[in-house]
């Protein structure tokens, strides 16, 4: 690895710390009745509201349709999320700390599943939300009605339009899988590629040829030519 995909990965892993910070996702709901909106705040390790009411008023709303109460205790996830965010940091750092194209060609891939698997988890979350109704005891039915706020952008459910976008953890989020992804597609390009970034130097070369003779048998011509 190049010494500026080192440092980009550096960075990228530095940044995830931000997660512990700043909310994930954001969401909020505007209604007539609502004129300056109500939201909530998807952190790390728990759910909150954008107003300090915001999380009992939206869960109130929710009673009236039938959808479950949001209770962060209830969301097995937000218990495991902080150890996932922490293991891609300091596995992160090793990698571009020890500058082997091999490792990164493992690590990256697993790393970009899970944070693929992390918004798949989220959209199915909110499908549930949406369309798990307990429509016996719900004061507004509306056969065929679920309420499900979108992923990413607006939608318009009954009389209120949700909004969901990435907070300031989750924009980190995207740009560290970004940088992620363009160097792995550099890595995997290899000379071929135009950017400088892709192509190793000294460096890079010497520690895939260290990794490699860590790997060779002891007694082992390194030239690979038979001794006399």
């Amino acid at each position: 690895m190049s010494r500026l995909a080192r440092l980009l990965v550096a960075i990228a892993s530095i940044a995830v710390l931000g997660v512990f910070a700043f909310p994930l996702w954001r969401v909020t709901l505007e209604a007539p009745q609502y004129p300056e909106g109500i939201g909530m705040l998807i952190h790390v390790n728990t759910v909150g509201g954008v107003n300090e009411h915001d999380l009992q008023n939206i869960n109130g709303l929710n009673h009236y349709i039938g959808m479950k109460k949001i209770e962060p205790d209830a969301i097995p996830e937000l218990r495991f999320m902080p150890w996932i965010a922490g293991a891609i940091v300091v596995t992160g750092l090793a990698v571009a700390a020890a500058g082997r194209r091999r490792l990164y060609l493992v690590w990256a891939p697993l790393v970009l599943a899970t944070f693929a698997a992390g918004m798949y988890d989220f959209w199915r979350w909110e499908y549930d939300y949406g369309h798990d109704l307990d429509l016996e005891h719900a004061a507004i039915k509306i056969p065929g009605m679920a309420y499900q706020p979108p992923l990413f952008g607006s939608k318009q459910l009954l009389n209120f339009t949700a909004h969901s976008y990435p907070d300031v953890g989750g924009w980190l989020l995207i740009g560290a899988g970004t940088t992620y992804g363009l160097v792995l597609v550099c890595l995997l390009l290899g000379r071929r590629a135009p950017l400088a970034l892709c192509r190793p130097d000294d460096a890079g070369i010497a520690a895939d040829a260290l990794a490699r003779g860590a790997r060779r048998p002891l007694g082992t011509p390194h030239t690979g030519v038979n001794a006399a």
